[in-house]
């Protein structure tokens, strides 16, 4: 790839072939970062799947089973166990459904969104240590890679935004 297309000048178009050690390099990054945010959660962290389920029913409200499992790309049998500990936990509600009593409905707790600002808090404190050494422009950077790869991902379902706790 040539220099002024990866700047961005000299015409670069969006459906430009895309080079395979770009797509390694870029790959290797975020598996990089993403595994160390995982190694600073505490050992009591949520699952990464609790993290999912919980995470969507607060962007996107109660839902079904079926449909979480469908919005996440998951088979609902595979995520039987994570509805039932997060209930047990308090961490969600399990409610029949009123417009079909066959099916129930999954609600976000006080508790369950709790747990999630807990859990977002140690990511986030690794995150800015790590983002400390850097200078403005390469957070600038960062920025617009993050805004980019949500992007890339659709509705950044894997992603977990936690707003602070008095915009509910």
């Amino acid at each position: 790839m040539e220099s002024s297309t990866a700047t961005g000048q000299g015409g670069g178009r969006a459906d430009a072939p895309v080079e395979p050690g770009d797509v390694a390099e870029i790959r290797r990054g975020i598996t990089a970062v993403a595994g160390r945010m995982r190694a600073s959660r505490s050992a009591d962290a949520l699952s990464s799947n609790k993290v999912v389920v919980l995470g969507r029913l607060l962007r996107h409200g109660p839902c079904t089973p079926g449909e979480l499992a469908a919005a996440e790309h998951q088979q609902p049998q595979s995520l039987t166990r994570v509805f039932a500990e997060l209930a047990r936990d308090g961490l969600l509600t399990r409610a029949r459904d009123a417009r079909d009593g066959r099916q129930s409905v999954l609600t976000l707790t006080p508790a369950g969104r709790a747990a999630l600002v807990r859990d977002a808090a140690e990511r986030d404190a690794w995150l800015a240590g790590a983002m400390g050494s850097l200078t403005e422009t390469e957070r600038q950077v960062l920025r617009l890679a993050a805004d980019l790869m949500r992007r890339m991902a659709g509705d950044g379902a894997s992603g977990v935004e936690v707003p602070p706790e008095g915009d509910k």
